[in-house]
């Protein structure tokens, strides 16, 4: 069977970053679709041309992952990086 020739285990590893990636692009699609302020699906939409509405851009560029990351330091392990660049004398 084709199958067995071309999907063997080795690859079954494979299929959980390729669904991911997948995923994720996916959902950046819908996203857009559905909440960027510069994309119209609908002809009404459409028609209304270039609107300069500055609140609806700026709530979809500030979403909920660029709010919680605000504020955190932007180190991955900051008590690592703190122990060993400020040691107490």
């Amino acid at each position: 069977m084709a199958a067995n020739r071309w999907i063997r285990p080795e690859v079954y590893p494979l299929f959980v970053p390729v669904g991911l990636a997948v995923g994720i692009c996916a959902m950046q699609l819908v996203r857009n679709i559905t909440t960027n302020p510069e994309v119209r699906v609908t002809k009404q939409n459409r028609a209304a041309g270039v609107l300069d509405n500055f609140s609806e851009g700026e709530k979809y560029s500030q979403h909920f992952v660029r709010r919680f990351v605000r504020d955190k330091s932007p180190q991955i392990m900051p008590a690592i990086n703190n122990f060993f660049s400020d040691p107490e004398i």
